[in-house]
């Protein structure tokens, strides 16, 4: 039994993973899955400005190494032997990230690693293709909804075929255009121009055409499943795995968008750190559901949620010595 800490520092949220990893009936069944030991998030809003300044703000720091300093207490106390820290989109564009690195290193031990959009978007295919049903040669997309970028990746059982990260994400967005309650029809013209944009740059690496299923990771996401279900708690079990048809998560997503900031705190599955932002998610999940129905042809009808993304492929990572 082999026991690891991961953490993904993402632009909303930082997120902690201590797993057990157990050792197959025999060698040649390599190692097995993971069992979650400890799982936590913490909105700390490290990408706060970011987009319009270029680094990252004096607040937003301290809120990430106090939780930092929280998680490196429960990896003592849980006895994780090996940890890996991975910080994406936020801290990729702040020009004073070396002050976030050795902040982080200062108060975990370990190097933080701040990884490209790239290995992002490979780590989020793994986590999620890891507790999926096999899909054998039959392309599926991973689209990882973020807080600044958005991962799309294209993949079999074989591995990943493509991926590309962009920069659009909920708090991005949100800061860059939806800053009415709600937003305006101008604004969310504008932000949908920068998805369009957005997705014609993932195009050219990414077959999206290929796709025969979708499946979508992270917090914006299994929000607005949660809301397209009618949850009376956020309810991740109920979350994971559930299958909807893209007009229904499409009406979930216009409903996000056009409610006010009240009324998305007054929702019971509703973290209070995703308020202000899940209007600018489920704006950019419904619009990439859309091409994802034009360029299918129609024959991408459905989309499915997981609760296991990034962070999982993290933690995969440090068990297969990646």
């Amino acid at each position: 039994m082999s026991r690891v800490a991961a953490i993904d520092c993402g632009t909303n949220s930082i997120r902690l993973l201590i797993a057990d990893s157990s050792v197959g009936a025999s060698e040649k069944d390599g190692p097995g899955p993971l069992t979650d030991i400890v799982r936590e998030m913490r909105v700390v809003r490290l990408g706060q400005g970011v987009d319009a300044t270029g680094e990252l703000a004096p607040e937003a720091l301290e809120r990430t190494f106090a939780a930092t300093r929280d998680y490196a207490a429960l990896i003592k106390e849980h006895g994780a032997g090996r940890v890996r820290f991975a910080a994406t989109s936020a801290t990729r564009d702040a020009s004073n990230r070396q002050v976030f690195v050795d902040g982080i290193r200062e108060l975990l031990g370990v190097q933080p690693e701040v990884i490209s959009g790239d290995e992002e978007a490979a780590l989020s295919f793994a986590g999620a293709s890891s507790v999926l049903p096999a899909t054998g040669k039959d392309p599926i997309l991973v689209v990882d909804l973020g807080g600044g970028s958005t991962e799309f990746v294209v993949g079999d059982s074989s591995g990943v075929i493509a991926a590309r990260s962009v920069d659009i994400g909920c708090v991005r967005l949100t800061e860059r255009h939806l800053r009415s309650d709600p937003p305006t029809a101008a604004q969310i013209a504008a932000a949908e121009a920068d998805v369009d944009a957005a997705l014609d740059l993932a195009a050219q690496t990414v077959p999206l055409d290929r796709a025969t299923a979708v499946v979508g990771v992270a917090g914006s996401i299994t929000t607005i499943t949660a809301h397209a279900l009618g949850l009376s708690e956020y309810q991740p079990n109920r979350i994971h795995g559930a299958s909807l048809d893209l007009e229904t998560i499409s009406d979930a997503c216009t409903s996000l968008l056009e409610m006010t900031r009240d009324e998305r705190a007054a929702l019971p599955y509703m973290h209070p750190g995703r308020v202000d932002v899940i209007g600018a998610g489920a704006l950019v999940w419904r619009r990439i559901l859309t091409r994802l129905s034009a360029v299918s042809n129609g024959a991408i009808r459905t989309a499915v949620s997981s609760e296991h993304d990034i962070l999982d492929g993290i933690a995969l990572s440090i068990r297969d010595g990646q």
